[in-house]
């Protein structure tokens, strides 16, 4: 459960904000994606300007393959592991909470009619109940 978290626990503000921004997202169907070990969404192009909205609460810093270069470690790192940034993909992360934050990968895709955004957590402390806890608050299964 999302609530699960001790006194202190800085993923507990990290989750309450993804949970406000799912249900926000103007589409259902999230599902987990086992490769990136995050929770994936796909969309019509025509919804971006309302799913951008619901991010930019959660996930208000974003970064560019032309600006990439000027995002903290953890995030070029993790452009790395995913493929790098390619023209019109984003990485787009919440603040820092204690060692912990959330990010979004936001992918269109080259038939320019739809985009893939997938949320993760990342971090020093990012365990299997830590992600548990995300698929929780998706709700979907792992």
């Amino acid at each position: 459960m999302l609530n699960d978290g001790a006194p202190g626990d800085p993923w507990l503000a990290i989750l309450s904000s993804l949970k406000e921004f799912r249900a926000a997202w103007p589409t259902r169907g999230w599902s987990w994606d086992a490769r990136q070990s995050c929770v994936a969404s796909s969309f019509s192009a025509e919804l971006e300007v309302k799913a951008r909205t619901a991010a930019q609460a959660a996930l208000p810093r974003e970064w560019t393959s032309r600006t990439l270069e000027r995002a903290p470690p953890p995030l070029r790192e993790l452009a790395e592991r995913t493929g790098g940034l390619r023209q019109g993909q984003m990485i787009l992360a919440s603040p820092a909470v204690g060692v912990g934050f959330a990010y979004g990968l936001w992918w269109p895709w080259d038939d320019g009619m739809t985009i893939s955004v997938r949320v993760g957590l990342g971090g020093l402390t990012v365990r299997p109940e830590t992600l548990q806890r995300l698929s929780d608050a998706f709700g979907v299964q792992v």
